[in-house]
């Protein structure tokens, strides 16, 4: 064992992880990245080449936490060299008089977040090739757009380095001991750290099982789909098609959401915001397509411009808590170890503002949002010693 000490060990690679340990070598602290496959990977929640950026929540705290995350996205950006952002503009449908939609509504127009509200005589005049379903209603978040997800992962791992931040990958995690310095034991070395933050997505729980903890996550294999346009160009971003969410739509109980054509062209993303229970490290046996399914019905009905039937399915990982909030917090009993898990499928978009909450907690700072949405002790009967 090396008698270096590392003010903070990172483990996992993804958005999460990689925004931390950038946070943490630009307030000069010395830091260790770990992963546990060779990057770049495609095995867990941060690969593909697209995410959807919104501001519009029907929760404030998420509204005033992507105020700043856009900001450091911009910031990202410019550090980098690169763009990481196209605004397309969001639009979300939902049954008009339907609780979320309400909420929704009221929230951005707390926050001023500019919006367009679409009445349905003229819906398809600026929407064209979708059908809007009767009794839904229509707005669109002006600010929404597309993030390139895989550019965005690769260019805050490489600012990490130029900080002067060590990445180790393909190095999986066998051991954690708590204690004033926490030692880390990988397949290929043994590290120690002051601090050490988990941001394993679908393996926060096995590593946390060496600290004594359980949360309730629940790993989801989803399957990630591209469909054909009809016709070249219907739903691309160069005709300025916009991503889009439906609420409570017709085919199934979770949203549905999709991208304009971009990363394949003449491809559309459209996807199904849940998917079957797996094991991460088996989920290639995971083959239920009830998600396909639901999406073939629903391009067939809404989305005319499409084939409707995949023509490339792709997969990830979803690693969800039961109210599909995020886990950001210190550890019960280990306060030098900080955990970032449960990002229930819409947490990229949030990495550079998470990456900076979860290093205010790893160098003992007071976090400059109020956690306690993502606190540990909300789960109160659901956290469970595993020792």
């Amino acid at each position: 064992m090396s008698s270096e000490v590392y003010d903070c060990i990172v483990i996992g690679a993804g958005i999460q992880g990689s925004c931390t340990a950038y946070q943490l070598a630009k307030n000069k602290q010395k830091t260790l990245l770990l992963e546990q496959f060779v990057l770049p990977h495609s095995r867990g929640s941060s690969h593909g080449q697209t995410r959807i950026i919104r501001k519009s929540y029907e929760e404030d705290f998420y509204v005033q936490m992507m105020h700043e995350s856009y900001e450091l996205w911009a910031q990202l950006e410019k550090e980098a060299g690169v763009e990481l952002y196209k605004r397309t503009g969001l639009l979300f449908m939902a049954p008009e008089n339907g609780e979320g939609f309400s909420r929704l509504k009221v929230t951005l127009q707390r926050h001023k977040i500019p919006t367009v509200f679409l009445e349905k005589q003229e819906f398809s005049q600026h929407i064209p090739n979708v059908n809007l379903r009767d009794g839904y209603g229509a707005l669109i978040d002006t600010f929404g757009g597309v993030l390139y997800a895989d550019r965005a992962l690769r260019a805050v791992q490489r600012l990490f380095q130029s900080s002067g931040g060590v990445i180790k990958d393909g190095e999986k995690v066998i051991d954690i001991a708590p204690g004033a310095v926490v030692t880390v034991t990988t397949g290929s070395g043994v590290y120690r750290g002051r601090s050490l933050v988990i941001t394993a997505g679908p393996w926060a729980n096995t590593l946390l099982t060496h600290t004594g903890l359980q949360l309730p996550l629940k790993v989801v294999k989803i399957n990630v789909c591209y469909w054909k346009e009809k016709i070249p160009g219907t739903y691309s971003v160069g005709q300025r098609f916009p991503c889009f969410i439906e609420m409570e739509p017709k085919e199934g109980q979770y949203d549905i959401y999709g991208l304009p054509s971009n990363e394949y062209p003449g491809l559309m993303k459209v996807c199904y915001h849940m998917g079957s229970e797996t094991e991460p490290d088996e989920r290639d046996k995971q083959t239920d397509t009830g998600d396909i399914d639901i999406l073939v019905r629903y391009v067939t009905r809404c989305l005319p411009g499409l084939v409707p039937v995949p023509a490339v399915v792709e997969s990830c990982m979803y690693t969800v808590t039961p109210d599909h909030n995020f886990v950001l917090d210190s550890h019960p009993t280990y306060g030098n170890i900080i955990i970032g898990a449960g990002f229930s499928g819409h947490g990229f978009k949030f990495g550079p503002i998470i990456g900076k909450l979860l290093s205010q907690l790893a160098m003992g700072q007071v976090p400059s949002y109020d956690l306690s949405p993502f606190r540990i002790q909300r789960f109160q009967s659901h956290p469970r010693s595993s020792l």
